[in-house]
C-alpha cells in the first residue's frame, strides 16, 4: 500500500478491482434473491441465498476495515489525525453490532 494515505473526500483503494467484482457479484446475488421471491421459491432456500450475501458482504466489509487500518491509519501524519481516523471506524464498528 501506497504511504499516501487518502482522506475522507479522497479516496483510492489499493484493490479497487477485486473490490468492484466482488460487489458485482453481489449484486448477481441480490439479483437472485428477488427472482427466487417472485418464483416462490423454499424460504430455506431463500434464507440461504440471504446469508450467501451477507458472508460476501461481511468479506468486503473485512477488506476495507484493513485498508483503512494498513492505509489511513497507519500512515497518519499526526496522533491527531490517527485518533481521528480511529474514532470514525469506531463509528461504524459500532453501527455493525446493532
Amino acid at each position: 500500500m501506497s504511504s499516501d494515505c487518502h482522506t475522507p473526500e479522497t479516496v483510492v483503494q489499493p484493490d479497487k478491482e477485486k473490490l468492484l467484482n466482488n460487489l458485482s457479484r453481489i449484486e448477481g446475488q441480490v439479483r437472485g434473491l428477488h427472482k427466487m421471491v417472485q418464483d416462490d421459491r423454499y424460504c430455506v432456500e431463500i434464507l440461504n441465498q440471504i446469508e450467501a450475501v451477507r458472508a460476501s458482504l461481511r468479506g468486503v466489509s473485512k477488506k476495507l476495515l484493513t485498508n483503512h487500518m494498513r492505509g489511513c491509519v497507519a500512515h497518519s501524519k499526526s496522533d491527531q489525525e490517527a485518533t481521528a481516523r480511529l474514532e470514525d471506524l469506531l463509528t461504524v464498528l459500532f453501527k455493525l453490532q446493532d
